[in-house]
């Protein structure tokens, strides 16, 4: 009975719509709360600023720490020592490329970074080309490419995915489709999948050239590498100069926070571009091919079957990606605002981990409680915090005139001000991590766009509301209303 009651479309919706409704909540308080309760507001307030500080100073810290370890993995000749591991010859590479109607240009520049790979069994990297069959020109640039590039690899395999009703388009359903075909190929060659390394690469993400002897090597020592994932950040740097200020501080945002979640083991989640196991994947029937975001989810389908074996593993390399560039600037800031839109969607998987979180009582309850709540306190404060930390605090004077008068009130506005100033001491810290990032990825700075880095973050709160915050409101507000999104390809010229 319990278990229907999980499984039917009421307890489902209801979970569906808890962080979106959360969202609204919160940045609606300080208008119905302040004209009965303004210190309540007030306290709410002043804690949520405290809460960003410490933030502020923890991703920070993670930052350094991360930064730290890059610079010392990057001395390490990591196929070398991987030619002294055991059985180094049996694994296997398979990388799927999922894309749909990417330039040439693009997909040419990906696979220039990967032959110049420094592994040292070059024979034993496969490349997918996980194509869309709606795309006209998905054939020709596979032959182009096969040709190409057919002396740089064991095998290219060109897949074309046939969208099916049942599937939201995008790269969840498309690397299903191209996993199933890589997995068919290694049973029709008797291989074993737990010694196939599935790699999920970004049309735009340019592997680092040790990335493959690095992975390899982890992977072999890692004794519970069966329930792993390995990640290295993807820092959207390689079109840096070309794009409108606004998306290049997202940008820059963007690459300072996934190079903060590297050294946060526990909460360590991949995104975009990551490796595992082809065991992993089938024991798991590969990506569900009906959401949108792919990344989170694929790891809670794991975690979920598994428990607190699965794991991301952090590899401190530097993968250069591509941030939103249309060619234009008015077509960047739209393609830039619906790129947002799609990844704050993955609050949709709140409402799966919830459902889960009932039907597995084979996993401990304190370890699912953690994943819960780090995924929706990430979904929550993501459309929030904006609100909260800019315009709530001069709300309540202003709907309570008399709370104005008070000592609290004569204080919210300054003290909720004196947090964010501290707060934002640590973009100092964050201007400095990205010029050297960019240096690590031949991005370098000049000395004339010095004054421009600095003056820009200026524009942060503008910034961070047309291109956070806003859309994951909308996000939201898509899913409370019922809503679908429709997915659409980022487009990076």
């Amino acid at each position: 009975m319990a278990e229907r009651l999980i499984k039917s479309r009421f307890f489902q919706r209801l979970m569906e719509i808890a962080v979106p409704l959360a969202s609204w909540f919160l940045i609606t308080l300080p208008l119905w709360l302040s004209p009965f309760h303004p210190a309540i507001v007030a306290y709410f307030i002043i804690a949520f600023d405290l809460y960003f500080f410490s933030k502020s100073m923890s991703t920070a810290y993670a930052c350094v720490v991360s930064y730290k370890e890059i610079l010392y993995h990057s001395q390490i000749k990591y196929f070398k020592k991987l030619l002294r591991q055991k059985n180094h010859g049996l694994i296997k590479h398979f990388i799927i490329i999922p894309n749909y109607k990417e330039h040439l240009h693009k997909l040419e520049e990906t696979i220039d970074e990967l032959v110049r790979s420094d592994y040292p069994i070059k024979n034993n990297l496969y490349l997918i080309l996980a194509f869309e069959k709606r795309e006209v020109e998905a054939s020709k640039k596979s032959r182009y490419i096969t040709k190409k590039y057919s002396k740089n690899f064991e095998k290219i395999i060109s897949c074309y995915h046939p969208l099916k009703a049942d599937e939201e388009p995008g790269k969840a359903s498309n690397q299903t489709f191209a996993a199933k075909i890589v997995d068919d190929f290694v049973i029709n060659n008797n291989l074993d999948r737990k010694n196939i390394l599935i790699t999920i690469c970004d049309a735009d993400s340019k592997l680092p050239t040790n990335y493959f002897s690095y992975l390899t090597f982890e992977f072999l020592r890692d004794k519970d590498r069966l329930f792993h994932f390995y990640w290295a950040p993807v820092l959207l740097y390689n079109n840096f100069w070309q794009l409108p200020i606004a998306v290049r501080m997202q940008a820059t945002l963007s690459s300072i926070l996934r190079l903060a979640f590297l050294s946060q083991k526990e909460n360590l989640i991949q995104v975009s571009t990551y490796s595992t196991n082809l065991w992993l994947l089938k024991k798991i029937n590969f990506w569900d091919i009906d959401i949108i975001p792919e990344d989170w989810h694929v790891f809670f389908q794991a975690f979920f079957t598994y428990g607190e074996r699965v794991k991301t593993i952090p590899l401190f390399t530097i993968v250069n990606g591509d941030a939103v560039f249309s060619g234009e600037t008015m077509k960047t800031l739209a393609n830039r605002y619906e790129q947002e839109k799609r990844w704050a969607w993955g609050v949709t998987d709140v409402g799966y981990v919830l459902k889960k979180f009932f039907l597995t009582p084979h996993i401990g309850t304190i370890q699912k409680l953690k994943k819960i709540i780090f995924i929706a306190e990430t979904h929550l404060f993501w459309p929030v915090s904006f609100f909260i930390l800019t315009i709530s605090a001069s709300i309540p004077p202003l709907i309570n005139p008399s709370f104005k008068r008070t000592v609290l009130g004569l204080l919210l506005p300054k003290l909720s001000a004196l947090i964010l100033t501290l707060s934002s001491v640590m973009l100092i810290l964050y201007i400095y991590l990205d010029i050297k990032l960019r240096q690590k990825v031949n991005m370098k700075t000049s000395v004339s766009s010095l004054p421009l880095l600095i003056v820009q973050w200026y524009l942060l709160p503008i910034v961070s509301f047309f291109f956070s915050s806003l859309p994951a409101l909308d996000a939201h507000t898509r899913i409370l209303l019922g809503k679908k999104l429709k997915y659409k390809v980022t487009e990076k010229v």
